[in-house]
């Protein structure tokens, strides 16, 4: 199968590096991750053939970066709670204290993104929520080997990342796609960097639970 047939997910669990490809073209590999790599950008009339390109040149000299789909699922369970649920209890307080303080500061400027606190504070909850509900329930049952009966709670944790997907579309459309004004001040860049990381890494951590624990939980389930 040519990589341009293959999904999103396959290729960002196969090919190191893949994921910041994907981010340039602003291709959607964790929510999306299903599509083919040609359906994808079919749809945001990309070429896929430059993207293949991109990716068989990865392929041949890839980055030095931990094979997550070579983990145990108690391995990737530790990495994804230490590298994403620790970080995004860190990131949304702080970018909720930055965004009201840019609403507060910018309120008659055209180009402030009006909305965008109480938007990160419900993303904040409903984020808690979710990773709660992994850490508690889903997380210890898979560390344990136990993917035959984690059906329900893997099925209920995929449509929580789809609607983290829509929030995110929401967090761009709020932020012009994080395009910055040209006087914007300090805060302000602050502010947009650092939702730039955090959609980064909300997408990398959604992919690890998608394309792959949840993916090898139901493979082992098969089994």
């Amino acid at each position: 199968m040519s990589m341009v047939e293959q999904s999103l997910g396959q290729l960002a669990r196969s090919i190191p590096g893949a994921t910041q490809v994907f981010h340039e073209y602003e291709l959607d590999f964790c929510c999306g991750g299903k599509k083919s790599l040609a359906e994808a950008a079919t749809q945001r009339s990309l070429d896929p053939a430059q993207i293949e390109a991109r990716l068989i040149a990865l392929s041949r000299n890839p980055p030095q970066e931990t094979d997550w789909g070579q983990a145990s699922p108690a391995e990737l369970i530790d990495h994804i709670l230490a590298r994403y649920h620790d970080v995004h209890r860190q990131q949304l307080p702080e970018l909720i204290r930055l965004a009201l303080k840019v609403e507060q500061v910018h309120a008659d400027s055209p180009d402030c993104p009006a909305g965008l606190a109480d938007h990160l504070r419900t993303m904040h909850q409903e984020l808690e929520s979710h990773m709660q509900k992994e850490e508690q329930v889903l997380f210890p049952m898979l560390a344990r080997g136990h993917g035959a009966m984690a059906t329900m709670p893997i099925m209920v944790m995929r449509m929580e990342h789809d609607d983290h997907g829509v929030a995110l579309e929401r967090l761009l459309a709020l932020t012009h796609d994080l395009t910055l004004p040209r006087a914007a001040c300090n805060t302000w860049r602050a502010l947009y960097l650092g939702i730039r990381t955090f959609k980064e890494d909300l997408m990398a951590h959604i992919h690890l639970e998608n394309n792959i624990l949840f993916d090898d939980a139901a493979a082992s389930a098969r089994n």
